[in-house]
């Protein structure tokens, strides 16, 4: 039995087997980690066994746990909502969590004011005013605010409104306002141009529409032009709003649809507010904690912890995939929106295409955190003077390459190379291979082949017999992607090329383990380490340089394979064709007379490839 097991053991015994929150904590009484179960009993248990089958994360948690606290609840929901809270308040190391999410930002429309006004604030209260967000920075408000402003005419100043001041600020001349404040405009007709303001943050553009339509018709025959041009003005801005936020095929719903993408410490998810099928918004939060957590539950935490604050919950939660705990989360909402929701995997359609979107926005919001991060030129010398320090280098690595294979069940082999000097990706440097020592899938034999292609060409630049910039270049440190067997391929390629000057490690993708030649043990960094993400970043890009290449190979492959059975199609013949239809593809749908029409081809060839394909 486990130390920990011994130590806890009759506590364990006692815990009950009802819903609830706990707690673990460090040695100095740090909160490490809150988690929530529906039998408290057998959870806390599955920490102290074995600890065989836990995850990198899990397994670290468990070594640094010295004590644990519980507290029961009546039921899986409330502890949904305790541990939400228990987060917020301690932050811990270990758990999935919203970053910052103690000062996202809201938008109040303040009722309780005779005149309201429309401002920012970060805390929300059961006072009776309108609150819409979270969003997920000052910025994002801003925008909203600024959008706002342009539309509909309300106060933005705090002075108290009585209706008898002399003129008017700037606002009401810049038509920014109706100006309450000299009795210009009404406590109604303020108070309809507040209601169109929520009806629009609501989704409820038609509404808002079909308001301004019949004030101006009104002002028009009451021969007010000037109000009336006022209106149309205002119409006219809303409605290009409106089309802009039209989503066809969504009837008139009321949808939050959700995309992820997880990259160790940080995932970025964005998420679009559809209301009365139009899409009102777009936000995005960054989740910390996350890394050895799997996409489901990064989705379970993010809908938790946003929508344990947020105002408004939507009828249906449109997700990339499957979410833990479904029914307990489900239930929960349900409980704060007072009627059903559903949170579904739209298979196809247009829900299926906005899911689409938004997880593809997402990708490219984690990597611009990405580059961003690089292009911290503080940070980056930070993570190569910490890379020469861990990995014993005798210089800042300044110029770090990195080597991939790519196949599928061993055809088109191809091999990368991605260059980052000062800790950022040089491109015009990359360079791809193809395999040619052999055919069969042997990683090892195709490392081999592609430094030693690489590595003679150094050679002949040191002599003076090299011109390409990218392989006369001399790297501090050479990476390579995959475990120690890849390495020994590495050190023999030096070795055969006498470059033993050249340094060398490899990262094994599951543990992201660095193995060093000569090293028994693998150096393991932080999973926050600068370094180690700098080498992360290294081996991501020539995995995609390589993938990338492959992808070429086999649709060329594709293509040449299924014109070349076809009796009297060469080379020349196969480009025409490809010219003319496309792709493989084209040419099937084509019909017989189409391509007996296209440059170089005859009736009788065009009647053999339509037999054939």
């Amino acid at each position: 039995m486990p130390t920990t097991t011994r130590t806890f053991s009759t506590r364990l015994a006692a815990v009950p087997l009802s819903p609830g929150v706990y707690i673990h904590r460090d040695s100095e009484g740090k909160v490490l980690y809150v988690g929530k179960s529906a039998s408290l009993r057998n959870r806390l248990r599955s920490y102290f066994g074995s600890k065989k089958n836990l995850d990198p994360k899990t397994f670290e948690l468990v070594t640094r746990i010295k004590d644990f606290e519980y507290i029961v609840t009546e039921s899986e929901q409330e502890a949904l909502l305790l541990e939400n809270s228990l987060i917020k308040k301690h932050k811990p190391k270990y758990n999935v969590r919203l970053k910052d999410d103690k000062t996202y930002p809201y938008i109040k429309v303040d009722l309780a004011e005779d005149f309201p006004r429309i401002y920012v604030t970060r805390r929300t209260a059961n006072d009776g005013a309108r609150y819409f967000g979270p969003f997920a920075s000052a910025g994002s408000v801003r925008k909203t605010l600024d959008l706002l402003k342009r539309l509909f005419p309300y106060r933005s100043c705090t002075k108290a409104i009585t209706g008898t001041d002399d003129r008017p600020c700037l606002e009401f001349h810049i038509k920014r306002c109706i100006a309450p404040c000299t009795g210009v405009a009404s406590r109604a007709d303020y108070s309809q141009v507040i209601d169109q303001v929520l009806n629009f943050l609501e989704g409820n553009t038609r509404v808002v529409v079909k308001e301004l339509e019949s004030a101006m018709l009104e002002a028009s025959n009451d021969l007010e032009f000037e109000r009336a041009g006022a209106l149309r003005d205002r119409l006219k801005a809303i409605e290009r709003v409106y089309e802009g936020q039209k989503v066809v095929g969504f009837g008139r719903e009321n949808i939050d649809v959700i995309g992820a993408a997880f990259g160790g410490e940080e995932a970025w998810v964005e998420i679009f507010f559809v209301r009365q099928g139009n899409l009102i918004g777009r936000d995005h939060f960054t989740m910390s904690g996350t890394r050895d957590e799997v996409g489901e539950e990064i989705l379970a935490k993010f809908i938790e912890q946003f929508y344990s604050s947020a105002s408004h919950v939507p009828r249906r939660i449109l997700v990339p995939e499957t979410i833990s705990r479904k029914e307990v989360i489900t239930d929960w909402l349900e409980s704060k929106r007072d009627s059903p929701v559903e949170i579904t995997i739209p298979q196809r359609g247009a829900k299926r295409r906005l899911v689409k979107m938004v997880t593809d926005n997402a990708a490219e919001g984690l990597e611009q955190l990405k580059l961003k991060w690089i292009s911290d030129t503080t940070r980056m010398e930070q993570a190569m003077s910490d890379l020469q320090e861990q990995l014993n280098l005798p210089s800042v690595p300044k110029r770090i390459e990195c080597y991939d294979i790519s196949h599928i069940q061993g055809t088109n082999t191809v091999a990368s190379m991605s260059v980052f000097h000062d800790g950022k990706p040089l491109p015009s440097d990359y360079r791809r291979f193809k395999i040619k020592s052999h055919t069969g899938n042997d990683d090892f034999a195709s490392m081999k082949e592609v430094l030693t292609r690489r590595f003679k060409r150094l050679k002949n630049a040191r002599e003076g017999g090299e011109e390409n910039a990218s392989f006369a270049a001399t790297p501090d440190l050479v990476l390579i992607d995959g475990g120690k067997g890849q390495l020994s391929s590495a050190v023999e390629a030096m070795l055969f090329l006498g470059l033993p000057d050249i340094q060398l490690a490899s990262i094994a993708k599951r543990e992201e383990e660095i193995f060093l030649p000569d090293a028994a043990e693998p150096v393991i960094m932080p999973r926050n380490s600068q370094a180690l993400f700098l080498l992360q970043r290294a081996r991501d890009e020539a995995h995609r340089f390589a993938i990338t290449f492959h992808r070429n190979l086999r649709g060329k492959a594709s293509v040449k394979s299924a014109l070349d059975l076809v009796s009297g199609i060469g080379p020349k013949r196969r480009k025409m064709l490809i010219r003319a239809f496309g792709s493989v593809k084209g040419i099937r749908e084509a019909t017989e007379q189409e391509i007996a029409a296209a440059p170089g081809m005859t009736e009788k060839i065009a009647r053999q490839i339509k037999e054939h394909l």
